[in-house]
């Protein structure tokens, strides 16, 4: 990060930025082949769930906490639980992401240590063996 930004939220451009990656996110969850099980986790119309994750996003980057302000917060393993989510869907969402956060942010360590902080997470939601 920059010596003047304090969050990843603000090095990645704040609002605009996290915006373009969500919605690149589900763009190519939507059209890859290779992300089905993951796109088949979601209801045919991706905008409520592209409105939650930029929320989300949103303040675990360290921006405002928007989320939290309208749903509480988060659980996020809890509210994942009713859907199956194994090793497969995790690397099928790790896989879209990974590509929208090289197509959307700068090419520096800050993206890497971002890329590892969501792997972490996506882990986390993982519910089912495989």
């Amino acid at each position: 990060m920059t010596q003047t930004a304090t969050t990843f939220y603000e090095h990645m451009g704040g609002e605009p930025t996290v915006r373009r990656l969500v919605d690149r996110f589900y763009d190519l969850m939507d059209t890859l082949p290779e992300a089905y099980g993951i796109r088949k986790l979601h209801p045919a119309d991706l905008s409520g769930s592209a409105d939650k994750l930029f929320m989300y996003l949103t303040g675990w980057l360290g921006g405002p906490q928007l989320y939290v302000q309208a749903h509480g917060h988060p659980r996020l393993r809890a509210r994942h639980l009713p859907f199956p989510i194994a090793g497969t869907e995790r690397d099928q969402w790790l896989m879209c992401m990974r590509m929208a956060m090289d197509e959307v942010l700068p090419a520096d360590d800050s993206r890497e240590q971002l890329y590892q902080a969501l792997a972490d997470l996506a882990d986390h939601m993982r519910n089912r063996e495989g």
